[in-house]
């Protein structure tokens, strides 16, 4: 096609895939097709009702077009609406949940199909999406933000691979309008003309406010609540823990302002830490409660999905300094309030009211701390606007460099020195910047490795010396001692970091990962379960580093199911690539391994195996180091 005949125009893109393809394909392939056919039946059919084509639809992949962006989002909301109408009725296990992001752009149109920039942004905000959710660009919420009853949620500039500058993302939320926007309605409706002929209307709705606010929040007059829907046992995707076990949903912000998430996040995420270090209490980790937000989920929901018997919901409220916060705690169980309460106060007692709420989660589970035990505050470290800011962005840039790819990784380090700048007194900027200097080492994006270890090892005993009771900063001193070949002082911090945080999904991680690298692989797996247990739905590396010890302990099935989940969160996680091409190898599955050496050289094209002979020299056992490197030559990298 010469450059005169390219067709170039500007449509709405909508791009979907399916979570966890893999795991339901190795489960029941041909179940799972018959289920994929049916749903790419629906998606087009609805597709087609606004006015939309469907351009490509691949293996579990759909690409459809729009002239409108109204017309997108709608169709988009309705698929996911008829998809999870249809999931209710299957096992949990047998649940298809579609990702989807739309886009506005410009693209090149060829023989039916498009191409182009506007196509990858889509392909990339679907990637953001949680399974049944949709992620729209920011050019695509200015364009409907005031024509469709949806609400939003804007989770931030998101760094697009290939694409010059990062883009903003909205999340839609789908559920119900509030009773605010019915009430706007009527208004819309008519009731305006009513009030103009009946003065008294605004007594009579001052009267009802009233009594609407008393019969909320005073404690004598509110009636009790009814008992949600009570969880089963034997429905339950994980054994119930013989402990007190409870996951956090994310707090939901009432704020007008999309960009008080931050403070709902940074709430939820506290409350879990802080949970997370008391010993006899299983806390699920932030990356897996995390995956219910935005969406209108049942405690039964929750709690099977999870396997635990509390779940503790809230809410919060900001206006300019003051903040109102609503927690609940739940047992799934029986379906009873252990307790719920609504707390008005300044923002700056944001860290104190997090350790009471945390407190009253202690005493209505009954977990008794240890004697001289004590709840981890974030308030030493974060106070202030500017602390809280310094906080809001290390957990932002976490999300980046656990993504184990050199572009994300730099991102991060860049936000992280901007945090270390606003905040050179907080232990947590250097425990951070340490962890991009290990990935770089791992991701061969350096020069010096050595000097490469060396600088992390310092930031990280720069954090301990500020403060010794880091957790984080000893597992990060466990993850890079093996790297010098020093075994023994690695697991002395891995042990040391897990005695401070029992409930550290991190701590557990680099500490099985040490053992693996001193040869006791079997020793490191079930604290690699007990990690993924306390996190089912990630981090990508928890499940790299189990699949790299199930592989050292030549349990490959296992490991291959490892590192496809690995992927699953994270595509471009080169350690998972590598992971599986190696693995593939042993086994004898040539053609498989060959095409994950593709995909290696496809995220990295410098990719050396020589460089990765470098980090495999970690391995006590040298034949270890050997026999992978061999696989991988095996699979055709160089």
């Amino acid at each position: 096609m010469t450059t005169q005949e390219v067709k170039r125009k500007l449509t709405a893109i909508l791009s979907a895939d399916v979570k966890g393809y893999s795991r339901l394909m190795g489960k029941d392939e041909v179940g799972t097709i018959q289920t994929l056919n049916t749903y790419k039946d629906v998606m087009a059919n609805l597709i087609g009702d606004h006015h939309g084509r469907v351009v490509d639809a691949p293996g579990d992949n759909l690409l459809a077009e729009f002239a409108s962006v109204v017309d997108a989002v709608e169709s988009g909301v309705e698929i996911q609406r008829e998809l999870r109408a249809r999931n209710d009725k299957l096992p949990l296990n047998r649940r298809m949940e579609f990702r989807i992001g739309i886009n506005l752009g410009d693209v090149v149109e060829e023989e039916d199909k498009i191409f182009g920039d506007g196509v990858n942004i889509a392909a990339r905000i679907e990637s953001l999406a949680v399974g049944g959710g949709i992620c729209i660009s920011g050019i695509v919420y200015d364009q409907i933000k005031n024509k469709l009853t949806l609400r939003y949620e804007f989770i931030g500039k998101q760094t697009v691979k290939n694409i010059a500058g990062p883009v903003p993302v909205y999340r839609v939320l789908m559920e119900p309008e509030t009773s605010v926007s019915a009430v706007s309605r009527w208004k819309r409706a008519g009731l305006n003309h009513w009030k103009r002929i009946h003065p008294v209307f605004k007594i009579l709705i001052g009267l009802v406010a009233a009594a609407n606010v008393i019969w909320q929040f005073h404690p004598l007059l509110r009636p009790s609540r009814p008992p949600v829907e009570v969880a089963s046992k034997e429905k339950m995707a994980f054994p119930l823990p013989d402990v007190p076990s409870i996951a956090v949903l994310p707090f939901v912000n009432m704020s007008k302002n999309p960009e008080q998430e931050f403070l709902c996040d940074g709430m939820t995420e506290d409350i879990i830490t802080a949970l997370a270090k008391v010993p006899g209490l299983v806390v699920i980790a932030r990356n897996s409660t995390f995956t219910y937000k935005g969406k209108p989920v049942k405690v039964k929901q929750v709690s099977e999905e999870l396997g635990v018997r509390y779940v503790l919901e809230g809410s919060l409220q900001r206006s300019s300094d003051r903040l109102r916060i609503t927690a609940q705690l739940i047992d799934a169980l029986t379906g009873n309030h252990l307790w719920a309460e609504r707390y008005d106060r300044d923002l700056k007692d944001i860290f104190a009211l997090q350790d009471e709420i945390t407190m009253k989660i202690l005493t209505g589970v009954q977990v008794k701390l240890t004697e001289g035990g004590h709840v981890w505050s974030p308030e030493k470290y974060y106070k202030g606007k500017k602390g809280l800011d310094c906080y809001l962005k290390l957990t932002e840039a976490s999300g980046y460099y656990n993504r184990f790819n050199i572009e994300d990784n730099n991102l991060a380090r860049r936000m992280i020195e901007e945090a270390i700048a606003m905040c050179p007194e907080n232990p947590m900027g250097y425990v951070s910047l340490g962890w991009t200097y290990h990935n770089d080492y791992y991701l061969g994006n350096t020069k010096s490795p050595r000097e490469t270890i060396e600088k992390a090892i310092e930031l990280a005993q720069k954090a301990l010396g500020m403060d010794d009771s880091i957790a984080d900063a000893h597992g990060e001193l466990c993850a890079l001692y093996p790297l010098k070949r020093e075994y023994e002082k690695a697991i002395a911090e891995g042990e040391r970091g897990v005695a401070l945080n029992p409930g550290g999904t991190l701590v557990l991680n680099v500490y099985a990962n040490a053992l693996r690298y001193a040869g006791k692989p079997e020793e490191a797996i079930p604290i690699f379960q007990k990690a993924i247990r306390l996190n089912p739905f990630g981090p990508s590396y928890s499940y790299h580093n189990f699949g790299h010890t199930l592989r050292s302990a030549r349990r490959f099935e296992e490991a291959v199911s490892a590192y496809k989940k690995a992927i699953q969160i994270a595509p471009d996680n080169i350690m998972a690539h590598i992971g599986l091409a190696s693995t593939y190898s042993m086994m004898g599955r040539e053609k498989d391994a060959r095409a994950e050496a593709a995909e290696v050289l496809k995220i990295n094209p410098k990719f050396s195996l020589d460089n990765w002979a470098r980090v495999l020299s970690a391995y006590k056992d040298q034949s270890e180091t050997d026999i992978m490197v061999t696989a991988l030559r095996k699979a055709g990298l160089k």
